[in-house]
């Protein structure tokens, strides 16, 4: 490990990184770094790298040897540069600890700001600032800080020690308190650390400098970066990086400031500078919503009360919004930037991709083609499979009748109702009960990321457009209105006020984040509308892809909005879910539990004609599309009658006494359904069943086809494992389709083929393929199978097995590629090689997983299938699978280029 580079300097006479070095040197160390290359001005300082944080953590806690020495260097570089001194009593250099991981994580990691500051230094600060009170504030700070992040002390402590002082002395800010307030402040913050830690706060500025890299290197393992990773997937051994910087302060009176701001509008996409700064304040103060910020530009000024940045320091302004130009067209993707002004010059902190909504996502990605900046098929890779997922939810019913109640900041858009809620804790414990919750908050922070996942939407009274609330939030795609000075939170009495209405725990509420509206109770919503730059890029999309998706539909209706979303045919329409209505299931159940033939023959002529129904429906909403309509596989215990009630009302409909049907629903109890009675082994058993569906399936054909409606059925037989369950439900099949087209004198194409569910139809595919004339994989109950699971009762510790690390995902949610996928690409093969031109596709709830998604391109299949909200999420999904796999292509070609110079 001595080996490798340490530690890589940047800003002022030297910079050692770049941009494309983001894996070692964190995105805030990789874009710092390239900024200074570039000549924007960046407050000098270094970088520690994401391998030190995993070495840190293998030596457990303990810094690897020669670290100290090339941190000293670095920092000399610093001193020189500056012409400052570390810890020295004239012109102290005070420097800033931050983290910096690969991926941003904004909020989730650890900062200590004014680091170097101690009752010997401080004089040296007011000497060189002449402003004690600045001097004494920021001292305060670094005690607060510190003690909460290196020293473990429960942060509220400290927080309402101030807030209480303030209260006392009526002050509203913390700008308002005088050079004797902060004296005693710091005399009773340092003796409360002492109280409750034990121990002194260090005044040694080395030993603070150590302590606070310490510390940004625990927290990567810490209880809310754990949990943003968890949601983010992003892996646990990338570690963080550990940025020290030169201190800046935008807290020096009325020529400083500190903001932060977008190169285009990070909830619309729109095309102009966007951002929110304060005057004579530090970062921390813009994020937490204490002050109300304001606006970077006039164009954007909503308040006429709050001065822009642009009115207030027109020239900062101009080299502002020229950088951030500049910064853009560089990195040719919107950009989240963080400065600070000094005293009337402009320093840049932070640059990185910025965190947007799905509709922001797809604007930019078709503008930025538009202005020549990327190509299609960057923009296509610029959006995530997962982000399309916000644009699919719902919006409020704009006839619906509303109560509103407050407004608020239009932080991340959508609509979400739920019950109002006041703790994080408790949004996730009714979260996981199944309750829809709204997190109330004065404002979030990010100890309630646990909270805010589980929430329906947030609402925070407190905060601007940059937030934690609205930055989380918007990254998540979960609806959020913030900065709703309208309403006043009561965390103890557990209500919040909104004018004369007073909402409780458990109330209903409604939110919408495109607008900012807050609303009493729950409102409909109706299905978004897809168009413009959706349509655009979507159609991008489609003309990379080579995977076909289709959807899991069961109703015309489902049907419908799949084809919207893009479908191309259905891949599984589960005939057994069109019987659940009360209507049906009487007869479903009659026919279940008749003693004979005769008696289920009855009972089928009953469901015959609403069988037929809807599959006229659902041809015409797939019309000149494919259809692939799975025969029953009805779970018994799904159908059965469990109620004394129920029991007694069908016998009197099927005429028999309520004990012997009684008896006749004991006898048909299984101890595990999902793998009794069911599937194919139910035609096989009782094939009237099946030739009733069969006979329905093309009379709805015909009937269209001499309309001039064109239809495509597929025919699916169930859970087959072995050929010979197949050969004759094919037989039947084909025997009855050529009985009904012959009455109709109608020629319908179709096809007949099976879904391979279980390990024995993979390993016996190619027997199955000889007659099969298409393969759909059920890879839910394959996977069920495959394990040995119960996806009803698995849940109940795949969490713990996800979260231990014995599965690195549900393999209910994504495909386990390495066992169940093996079972896949065997099957699929095999069948292949035994029938040319096989039709493979997957139908499980796999299909619309986007790594799941790449899995089924990387084996050849011809097409997924997912639910109709998620057809759009397996389109991009799919064109993804197809220019990642041309950048591997690529990169292969480059080492084998690379291999041949050698």
């Amino acid at each position: 490990m001595a080996k490798n580079k340490m530690v890589y300097s940047f800003g002022g006479s030297k910079t050692e990184g770049r941009a494309a070095m983001k894996n070692l040197l964190g995105g805030k160390g990789a874009n710092l770094a390239e900024m200074a290359r570039l000549g924007i001005p960046v407050p000098p300082g270094f970088t520690i790298t994401t391998e030190m944080c995993n070495e840190y953590q293998r030596l457990g806690g303990k810094y690897p040897v020669g670290l100290k020495e090339k941190v000293k260097k670095a920092l000399a570089r610093i001193e020189k540069d500056m012409s400052q001194k570390f810890g020295d009593v004239g012109d102290p250099l005070l420097v800033s600890v931050r983290s910096g991981a690969r991926a941003s994580m904004p909020g989730m990691m650890e900062t200590v700001l004014n680091v170097g500051l101690n009752e010997k230094t401080i004089k040296g600060l007011i000497s060189k600032t002449g402003d004690e009170r600045f001097a004494l504030d920021s001292y305060r700070r670094l005690i607060q800080m510190y003690a909460n992040v290196v020293m473990e002390m429960d942060g509220d402590i400290l927080r309402d020690v101030l807030d209480g002082y303030k209260k006392k002395k009526r002050c509203k800010y913390d700008i308002e308190l005088t050079v004797e307030d902060w004296k005693k402040l710091i005399a009773r913050f340092k003796k409360e650390v002492k109280k409750h830690t034990g121990s002194n706060f260090p005044e040694e500025p080395w030993k603070q400098l150590w302590g606070a890299i310490g510390a940004v290197f625990e927290s990567w393992n810490g209880h809310k970066a754990v949990t943003y990773r968890k949601l983010n997937n992003i892996p646990s051994d990338w570690g963080t990086a550990v940025n020290v910087q030169t201190m800046v302060f935008g807290n020096l009176g009325d020529t400083s400031a500190t903001g932060v701001a977008f190169t285009r509008d990070p909830a619309t996409g729109e095309r102009i500078f966007y951002g929110e700064f304060l005057p004579n304040a530090q970062g921390e103060d813009v994020v937490a919503g204490i002050r109300t910020p304001q606006p970077i530009n006039e164009a954007r000024k909503s308040d006429p009360s709050l001065e822009s940045l642009e009115a207030l320091m027109p020239k900062i302004y101009r080299q502002l919004d020229n950088i951030q130009k500049r910064i853009e067209r560089h990195y040719t993707d919107m950009q989240d930037v963080e400065f600070t002004i000094q005293e009337n010059k402009l320093w840049m902190l932070q640059t990185r991709v910025g965190k947007r909504t799905a509709q922001s996502a797809v604007k930019i990605a078709v503008e930025m083609v538009k202005e020549g900046l990327i190509n299609k098929k960057t923009a296509v890779m610029r959006v995530q499979p997962e982000q399309l997922d916000q644009l699919l939810h719902p919006a409020l019913d704009p006839k619906a009748p509303k109560k509103r109640i407050a407004k608020g900041l239009n932080a991340s858009p959508g609509a979400a109702s739920g019950k109002a809620v006041f703790s994080a804790d408790e949004a996730e414990e009714l979260g996981a009960a199944g309750e829809k919750v709204m997190l109330v908050r004065l404002e979030t922070s990010p100890e309630d990321i646990h909270g805010m996942h589980a929430a329906q939407g947030i609402l925070t009274a407190r905060g601007g457009m940059t937030s934690h609330a609205a930055v989380v939030a918007r990254g998540m795609g979960t609806p959020c209105v913030a900065g709703c000075s309208e309403i006043e939170v009561d965390y103890k009495k557990q209500v919040f006020r909104a004018g004369n209405t007073v909402v409780k725990k458990g109330d209903e509420i409604t939110i919408d984040g495109s607008t900012g509206e807050v609303f009493l109770g729950r409102i409909s919503t109706i299905a978004p509308k897809l168009t413009g730059e959706f349509g655009t890029f979507m159609k991008w999309v489609d003309d990379i892809r080579r995977l076909g998706v289709r959807t899991n539909a069961d109703t015309p209706k489902d049907s419908a909005i799949a084809r919207d979303f893009g479908a191309e045919g259905i891949g599984l329409c589960r005939t057994e879910h069109m019987f659940f209505e009360e209507d049906r299931i009487a007869a479903v159940r009659e026919m279940i539990l008749a003693d004979d033939e005769a008696g289920r023959r009855k009972a089928l002529a009953k469901i015959l004609p609403f069988q037929r129904k809807d599959f006229i429906g659902i041809f015409k909403a797939m019309e000149g599309l494919p259809v692939t309509i799975r025969l029953l596989d009805p779970p018994l215990h799904e159908f059965l009658p469990q109620t004394e009630k129920d029991i007694k009302a069908l016998a009197g409909q099927m005429k028999v006494s309520p004990a012997k049907l009684k008896a006749r629903v004991a006898a048909l109890h299984e101890f595990n359904p999902m793998l009794g009675h069911r599937g194919c082994r139910l035609g096989v058993t009782y094939p009237e069943i099946y030739e009733v569906q069969v006979r329905a399936i093309f009379e709805a054909a015909c009937r269209l086809k001499k309309k001039k409606v064109k239809v495509k059925p597929e025919v699916m037989i169930p859970l087959v494992g072995h050929i010979n369950e197949y050969i004759p439900l094919e037989e039947m099949t084909r025997k009855v389709a050529r009985e009904v087209m012959k009455k109709h004198g109608i020629r319908v194409q179709y096809l007949v083929g099976t879904m391979i569910e279980l390990p024995r139809a993979a390993l016996t595919a190619a027997e199955i393929a000889a007659h099969a004339e298409f393969f759909s994989f059920g890879t839910n109950d394959l996977t069920q199978t495959t394990f040995g699971l119960s996806r009803d009762d698995a849940g109940n510790f795949l969490r713990d097995y996800v979260e231990k690390k014995i599965l690195s995902d549900d393999p209910f949610v994504t495909l386990d590629q390495s066992g169940v996928g093996e079972l896949v690409e065997m099957g699929t093969r095999r069948g292949r090689a035994a029938r040319r031109g096989l039709k493979v596709g997957i139908c499980g709830e796999h299909g619309g997983d986007p790594e799941s998604v790449k899995f089924c391109h990387r084996v050849g299949m011809d097409y997924v299938s997912c639910s109709p909200y998620r057809v759009p999420i397996a389109r991009l999904a799919a064109a993804h699978a197809v220019l990642e796999e041309e950048e591997r292509k690529k990169q292969a070609r480059k080492k084998r280029s690379k291999k041949k110079k050698k």
